[in-house]
């Protein structure tokens, strides 16, 4: 009986004030979803930089003048270098096709290029891609040695501009979170004072916190949950309308978003939209009813 009441209390309540509980469901959606969000870019940052650094390379471009013993010298030395775990030589002809590859769709650019103008190059896979520095301080002024390029440098300015974007996600998130509890916050206070006769009244006939608190906490938490699931359409939308439009074309740079890592970001929405509501309004009832 005790819990059909509070049920039926808890309906009662959100229908009273309806406009306040849906600017609250609205706000709480929003900031899940972009706690959601910035959850999942988390993670894909994660995955792409495993997935880059594990395949990154250092090129080695050679002088054009290099001598048939420089090269091999070179090669040899790089092959006994312990931070190197495999070693590619690249001759001209074979540069040239590579950069026809690149450039097939400049054929302008293709044949003003002669594949005697491109120089030969070792191409490196690290044991670890970080220790890049130590193998261009190693080789830099070597015989034969013109350049040394590092992939994982470009690597780490795209994946500080994913970071930047992660962390604005985030603060966002942080501050539609901060609107949501305030509007939980007021809403419960409102509540509160709507029903402060008939709470007054329980307090007379003995009821207990609990039983005064629960219907207010319940609320929150019924308003929390409806705006994870709410949070969970936007990014399956999201992820529906991005996968077929224009995000389509970064598929191959970015490791895609699955629809499992979408349901699983939704425990997580669930839980801490239901969490902060409930301790939000149990605080509120705390300061507000003095029960």
């Amino acid at each position: 009986m005790r819990m059909k009441y509070v049920l039926s209390e808890v309906l009662v309540g959100l229908w009273r004030n309806v406009t306040m509980t849906i600017a609250m469901i609205i706000t709480m959606a929003v900031s899940l979803f972009m706690l959601g969000g910035a959850g999942l870019l988390y993670q894909k940052v994660g995955d792409m930089k495993d997935l880059y650094y594990e395949n990154v390379q250092v090129s080695i471009f050679l002088a054009t003048d290099v001598s048939e013993q420089q090269r091999t010298d070179l090669e040899a030395k790089l092959e006994s270098d312990p931070l190197v775990k495999e070693v590619l030589y690249v001759n001209k002809d074979e540069a040239y096709k590579r950069f026809q590859e690149m450039y097939q769709d400049a054929p302008d650019l293709v044949n003003a290029v002669k594949a005697d103008q491109l120089p030969e190059s070792f191409r490196l896979t690290l044991v670890n891609p970080e220790q890049y520095k130590s193998i261009y301080d190693q080789y830099k002024d070597s015989e034969g040695v013109d350049e040394i390029v590092d992939q994982s440098r470009l690597l780490d300015k795209v994946f500080g501009v994913l970071t930047g974007i992660q962390t604005f996600a985030l603060v966002i998130a942080v501050f539609m979170a901060a609107a949501a509890l305030l509007l939980v916050a007021n809403t419960i206070q409102v509540a509160a004072y709507s029903k402060r006769r008939e709470v007054a009244v329980m307090k007379l006939v003995g009821a207990s916190n609990w039983f005064i608190q629960a219907p207010f906490v319940l609320e929150a938490v019924v308003a929390g949950l409806i705006g994870s699931v709410l949070a969970l359409v936007f990014m399956a939308l999201g992820k529906y309308f991005g996968g077929s439009g224009s995000l389509s074309a970064l598929e191959g740079l970015i490791t895609p978003v699955s629809w499992g890592d979408i349901f699983l970001m939704f425990p997580i929405m669930a839980g801490v939209g239901a969490l902060f509501s409930a301790v939000t309004g149990w605080i509120t009832l705390r300061f507000y009813l003095r029960v």
